[in-house]
This record gives structure tokens, C-alpha cells and sequence, in this order.
């Protein structure tokens, strides 16, 4: 197919430079700044021009990460949940494991989903982290993971309100034993975290997302429209 800002001679140059830069990454020799060239050009020839794109979620239990994570994942993202690789590996948090242990048993897996994800983000993939990111330092952290790799990178934040979380987490409880997703929470857990819970701030650029709205993600980047498709939040 013919993209529609490239006539067939620059398609042509395009697929020549790209053939020699492969070339190369099969010797081992290229440099940093020609990965990120080899990763413009496939994203250019698949229609898809621009940076690849991190989104980062900011938001309490019950806010709705996983339902924006998963609605992203059907437009072509990759979906990367800690939570999910917690319960692969480990089991269920207060049955297979001590409650108050999960922070130990999470950190080696943190670790390995940052050079996962760094390596998406070098070879063209749009991703979102299925995290919550509840405080101003994790999420400059993983700002910085996604700005290495050349990513334009998008806080998106989930406020609620405590009864709405509560609400929704009752419901969730019910499904603790089979859904990584559904960790057990009680309320007083909710209002301990909450309470160590950030807002993004004005100087991290958040975009605000309310309620059910289900966010469309330019492939350049910019979160530009929220469309409300009347999904229930996770």
C-alpha cells in the first residue's frame, strides 16, 4: 500500500536505507542512534510516523487502570501488568504468600519489565504500564525508562472519589482467588493507600481522565479525544 505522505520514491529509499541498517544490526553494529533510526523508518512504512508511545497510569485501586490498559491493548499496545507477573510467579497475595511481603516479590519483576519494556518501546511498540503509580517519584521513574528509549511519553490520571473505589473493589473482592487484577483489599487498606496516594501534579502534564471514558491515542502521541463507550471500570 502506498502511504499517503510518501510517494514511491522515498517509500523506495526508505526500504533501501532500512535493508543496510539490518543489515548491520545482524553484524552487531549499530549504533544507538541508528536503532532509533531503523525504529523510525518501520514505524513510518507501516503508516505509523512519529515517536512510539508509553502511557503511564496514576490511579487508586478500582479506578479504571486496567479497563484503559485493555482498551489499548485491542488498538495494538502493549499491555504490561506487574500485578498480573506477581500472580504468575508467586500466587495469590494472602493466601500463597504473606500479605506485606508483596513489595519484595514485586521489585526483581519491576526490574525485568523495564528492560522488557524499553526493548517494545526501541523496536516500535506502543505500550502502556498496567500500574498504578501512586506517588511523583515512581512515576518520574518510569517517565525516564520511556524518554531513554526515545518514547513520547503520557500520564494519564484516574481520580475517584473513596466511595466510588470502595464500590467498585466490593465488587472486585469477589474475584480475588482468579484475577491478578482483583487483589483483596479491604476499606481501610483502600483509605491507608489513599492516603499515600500523589495526585499528578500541573508539572507532570497529566491528562485527566473521568469516569468511563475510554481515551483515543493518536499514533502520534497526543491523547486527543475521550469518547465515552460506557465501559466499567476495573
Amino acid at each position: 500500500m502506498t502511504l499517503p505522505f510518501l510517494d514511491d520514491t522515498l517509500i523506495h529509499v526508505a526500504e533501501n536505507r532500512l535493508g543496510i541498517l539490518l543489515q548491520a544490526d545482524r553484524r552487531d553494529s549499530l549504533t544507538w542512534a541508528e536503532q532509533r533510526e531503523v525504529t523510525r523508518t518501520m514505524r513510518t512504512l507501516a503508516g505509523r510516523p512519529g515517536l512510539t508511545q508509553l502511557v503511564l497510569l496514576a490511579g487508586l485501586p478500582g479506578s479504571g487502570k486496567t479497563t484503559i490498559a485493555r482498551e489499548l491493548e485491542t488498538r495494538g499496545y502493549l499491555r504490561i501488568c506487574p500485578d498480573e507477573r506477581v500472580f504468575e510467579q508467586h500466587g495469590h497475595y494472602g493466601r500463597d504468600f504473606p500479605r506485606g511481603s508483596y513489595k519484595i516479590r514485586e521489585r526483581p519483576i519491576l526490574t525485568a519489565i523495564a528492560a522488557e519494556l524499553r526493548d517494545a518501546l526501541a523496536s516500535g511498540r506502543d505500550v502502556v504500564l498496567d500500574h498504578g503509580l501512586w506517588t511523583l517519584s515512581e512515576r518520574q521513574e518510569w517517565r525516564e525508562v520511556g524518554e531513554a528509549a526515545g518514547a513520547k511519553v503520557t500520564l494519564v490520571y484516574l481520580p475517584a472519589t473513596h466511595e466510588e473505589l470502595w464500590e467498585r473493589i466490593k465488587k472486585r473482592n469477589a474475584s480475588t482467588f482468579d484475577n491478578p487484577n482483583a487483589m483483596y483489599f479491604t476499606e481501610e487498606d483502600l483509605l491507608r493507600h489513599g492516603a499515600r496516594f500523589e495526585p499528578p501534579g500541573n508539572g507532570e502534564s497529566p491528562v485527566v481522565y473521568a469516569g468511563s471514558l475510554v481515551p483515543v491515542i493518536e499514533d502520534n502521541g497526543n491523547l486527543t479525544t475521550l469518547r465515552n463507550q460506557g465501559a466499567a471500570p476495573a
